[in-house]
Formats: C-alpha cells, structure tokens, sequence
C-alpha cells in the first residue's frame, strides 16, 4: 500500500497460493486499524466485489476501482495505477529485491521497508 505519492505505507509478503483478492480481505481491515486517517483507497479492477461492497461499511474508507477506458484498445497507463508501478520500480532497483532471495516472507518485508527507508532519506536530502 503506497500513498499519492508513491511512499510506501505497508507490506505484505504473503505465499504465492493465496490469491491477492483473498489476501487483501485479511489484510485491509488490520491496515485500515494502523491508519486511521485513510479516507479513499484506489484499487485494480481485480479488486472489484467484496472490497467495494465491504471495506467502506467495515472500516469507513472510500474505495474507488480503476478500471480500463470505454472503448480502450491497446495500452493506457491508468489513472492513479501507474502511482504503485512507479513504486515497484524504484524499488526493483535495489539489487536484493530484484531477484527473489528470501526464504521467508518477513525477511523480504524488511528489505522491502530498508530500500524504501533509503529512497525517502535520498529524496529529503537531495
């Protein structure tokens, strides 16, 4: 979960045989409990059902899906999308979270956190 600017909120590493809808209905309601003050989330399309039906009466946070364009054909950067690709390559660019080297998850969410700790440490001092 990244904010509108792309600064990383929480992580989440969890087993590759459970699905990310699955995921984000254990996950969201703990999240929305650490940040009280999360008033709109925007989701993939993915996303589309429990999280747009439950979240708002559960936890009081706006969902809102981005979806593809009427009458889309071929590639559309996606509104507000591209926010959480820019974040994963800024993140792919540490060369320990490029490749998977972590045996167990909690480990990749520390170096997901470290090299995020060091992007915005760079950014405040330059």
């Amino acid at each position: 979960m990244v904010d509108t600017a792309g600064n990383l909120l929480r992580v989440w590493v969890h087993e590759a045989d459970l699905s990310d809808q699955g995921a984000a209905a254990w996950w969201l309601p703990s999240v929305c409990a650490a940040l009280p003050r999360l008033a709109l989330l925007w989701a993939d399309g993915a996303y589309r059902g429990w999280l747009e039906d439950a979240l708002p009466q559960a936890c009081g946070v706006t969902v809102q899906i981005v979806s593809k364009l009427a009458g889309q054909t071929g590639f559309v950067v996606q509104p507000r999308r591209w926010v959480v690709e820019r974040t994963f390559a800024w993140l792919g660019r540490h060369r320990r979270l490029a490749k998977d080297y972590e045996e167990l998850p909690e480990c990749a969410e520390t170096w997901i956190y470290l090299a995020s700790i060091r992007r915005l440490l760079r950014h405040v001092v330059a």
